[in-house]
């Protein structure tokens, strides 16, 4: 494997995060991030924030904020 350079691992970043890119490419940003403290910083926030993303849209809403919610958009879909 190439070492892809900053640029490159960057730019891909939250694909290789989510596991969205090919191997060759993981293989590649993978390479760069273990030798690279700038990216791999980068990394660790990114790999940060998307967690905590993902954990917020598993929460779920109370169940009377839900209710009154989906009642007005019932309301609002009967008068169009």
């Amino acid at each position: 494997m190439t070492d892809c350079g900053c640029d490159k691992a960057r730019a891909d970043l939250e694909e290789y995060l989510r596991n969205e890119i090919c191997r060759t490419e993981q293989g590649d940003i993978r390479e760069h991030l273990d030798n690279c403290p700038s990216c791999q910083d980068e990394a660790l926030v990114a790999r940060t924030l998307t967690d905590a993303v993902q954990r917020a849209c598993k929460e779920a809403a109370p169940e009377d904020v839900r209710s009154k919610v989906l009642a007005s958009i019932r309301a609002a879909q009967a008068t169009h």
